[in-house]
């Protein structure tokens, strides 16, 4: 029986691992403190093309120049909420 839940435990970190790693890939985070920012938040991007770095409004402060441009995090049902539609009379 201890075969078996060694097993399964190293299955379970793995799992843990592989899901870890797929969320921390897909989510924007500060090129300054590496914090994900919070849907609400405004967040600055200084550069263009592949060599944009975005940073918080915390880590704002720490640059001079102004940004290219600033944007609002938006949650993630932005694009997936349901809209009232007024029907047809």
């Amino acid at each position: 029986m201890p075969v078996a839940t060694r097993s399964s435990a190293a299955l379970e970190a793995a799992l843990l691992r592989k899901g870890v790693g797929a969320l921390a890939a897909g989510r924007s985070a500060c090129a300054r403190c590496a914090r994900t920012p919070l849907t609400g938040e405004r967040v600055h991007f200084y550069g263009s093309g592949a060599k944009e770095a975005l940073l918080c409004e915390l880590c704002r402060p720490s640059r001079r120049d102004a940004p290219g441009r600033s944007e609002t995090v938006r949650g993630i049902e932005h694009d997936r909420c349901v809209r009232v539609r007024r029907g047809p009379g």
